[in-house]
């Protein structure tokens, strides 16, 4: 009865299940490990000291970036050299903009450092910024990663005035200085007159954010995917089954449905008379009509 399992047409059917079931069940444990690491980095920023009350550290010690280092006090010296205005920029629900300024430092490589000296409110095309500090400086604020296309606030979509950038990323400024820069930025801890110190925030994919939950609701579909595809293999397995046993029994696997209708020499609902060329066979008890 079960020989039907070795057709080809059914070793087909057996190796797609064979093979979608372990990648949905691959696939659903790799989301799920990565919501598990998620919430294990989340667990380990809560439990780390805050990064205010730590106390700095050389720049060349905190690279390159990682979800260990980002956040944590950097102190490098330098000197200033272009600076840059990055709009679109909110602090304490207000529009605004960064105030960056390229750092030449021999620290890390003898790369240049962004450094975002603070934020000020209003319109970046009309902003009259104080120049950065002459002469050697040591800076000391929080270590950022790069941003990208993804960071909260970043134009990617250039169309800049000149003098403005819309993302703080080594890619964007190597383009705009005749040096190399660090894939990396701090932002300043104590802001100079005027300006709001800019508060660091937590690296990407490590706190409990939306993309955390999709990973788990992802590794739900997965599993759902891989017990659907079992389900549908055990109903095609009994309707193949069912069949054999139907034949088995003389029973055709598809029956044609006779239609009712008027049989010849039928006879006329009471008081209808027959219709032309209708006559009563012979020898019927239905009398013709007169």
């Amino acid at each position: 009865m079960y020989r039907f399992l070795l057709t080809p047409r059914w070793w087909g059917i057996n190796v797609f299940v064979v093979l979608a079931i372990p990648f949905c069940i691959f696939m659903g444990s790799w989301q799920l490990g990565r919501f598990e690491d998620r919430v294990d980095s989340h667990r380990s920023a809560e439990a780390a000291p805050d990064p205010a009350k730590q106390s700095a550290v050389a720049l060349d010690e905190l690279l390159p970036v990682s979800t260990e280092t980002s956040g944590k006090p950097a102190k490098v010296s330098g000197r200033y050299g272009e600076q840059f205005l990055v709009p679109g920029r909110t602090l304490d629900e207000k529009q605004g903009y960064y105030v960056l300024a390229m750092l030449r430092t021999s620290a890390g490589g003898g790369k240049a450092l962004p450094v975002v000296r603070g934020w000020a409110a209003g319109d970046a095309r009309k902003a009259t910024v104080p120049p950065a500090p002459a002469g050697e400086v040591t800076v000391t604020g929080a270590l950022q990663a790069s941003e990208n296309s993804q960071t909260d606030g970043v134009n990617a979509s250039g169309g800049l005035p000149e003098g403005q950038v819309g993302m703080i990323s080594s890619a964007t400024l190597v383009n705009l200085v005749p040096y190399p820069v660090q894939d990396a930025w701090i932002t300043q801890s104590a802001a100079e007159s005027g300006l709001k110190p800019v508060p660091a925030v937590a690296p990407q994919g490590s706190g409990l954010d939306l993309k955390a939950f999709q990973n788990l609701g992802y590794t739900g579909e997965w599993f759902v995917f891989a017990g659907f595809v079992l389900f549908m293999w055990f109903r095609l397995m009994r309707r193949e089954v069912e069949a054999a046993r139907d034949l088995e029994l003389g029973i055709p696997v598809t029956e044609a449905v006779a239609v009712p209708g008027p049989a010849s020499g039928a006879v006329p609902a009471s008081g209808e008379a027959p219709a032309s060329g209708d006559v009563p066979a012979e020898g019927s008890d239905v009398p013709a009509a007169k």
